[in-house]
């Protein structure tokens, strides 16, 4: 063999059947996952539409191009797919509301970038048909059961999250050290609310300008 010949290299030993099974059922359960997810995706979109009840098999199965069968062998009843759903959305609305806030300065900057990243989730239509939670809460408002407890729980969370926000904002001095927490972030989910309903009704963005204008008003912040 000269310099310029490659070494001979052994072709490879196929792995026992017993190696090659476990791989084989990772990647059945990772098609699975990634299934699941794609009808869930979907599953949000369609009920911020049509609502949580007005969630169908069969609308979803056309949506993805799949059958019936194959979009109901994920979840064993319309409640399981509504709560896998508002988890869904809930992670969604997460990455896009929650996890800008995280990344700002405590205090009042993240009292504005909540707000802000909230008005701009609706702008960017990330839900079709406005706040996932909004329409959910005011459906299954009266609804009782585990579907309307999930939605309340991530609601509740959610206000917890911007009182925590604006606690910081007192302790740092940056607000009022009379400012009760929580019921600025009553106030300030109540503009969020308020210019979600304005921009899904009348198909506008001056609601959420206005929104953004109230939050800082509220903060007794000069406007940008």
């Amino acid at each position: 063999m000269t310099d310029l010949e490659p070494p001979l290299i052994p072709p490879p030993v196929p792995a026992p059947t017993s190696a090659r099974a476990p791989a084989r059922s990772r990647a059945v359960r990772e098609d699975g996952l990634r299934t699941r997810r794609a009808i869930l995706s979907h599953a949000v979109a369609l009920s911020t539409v049509h609502g949580l009840e007005g969630l169908s098999i069969g609308d979803l199965a056309r949506s993805l191009d799949m059958s019936k069968s194959g979009v109901y062998a994920h979840f064993g009843s319309k409640e399981e797919l509504q709560l896998a759903t508002i988890d869904e959305a809930g992670q969604q609305f997460s990455a896009e509301v929650v996890a800008p806030a995280l990344r700002a300065a405590p205090g009042v900057d993240q009292l504005v970038a909540v707000c802000d990243a909230f008005f701009d989730h609706l702008r960017r239509h990330v839900f079709p048909g406005g706040c996932f939670f909004a329409g959910a809460a005011l459906e299954m408002g009266t609804r009782p059961g585990p579907v309307k407890e999930a939605v309340a729980t991530f609601q509740r969370a959610f206000v917890q999250l911007v009182a925590g926000f604006a606690a910081s904002a007192v302790a740092a001095g940056q607000l009022p050290p009379d400012e009760d927490p929580t019921q600025l972030a009553f106030e300030l989910n109540g503009i969020m609310l308020a210019a979600d309903v304005g921009f899904v009704l009348h198909g506008v963005e001056a609601p959420l300008a206005m929104g953004a204008r109230a939050v800082r008003r509220r903060l007794a912040l000069a406007p940008d």
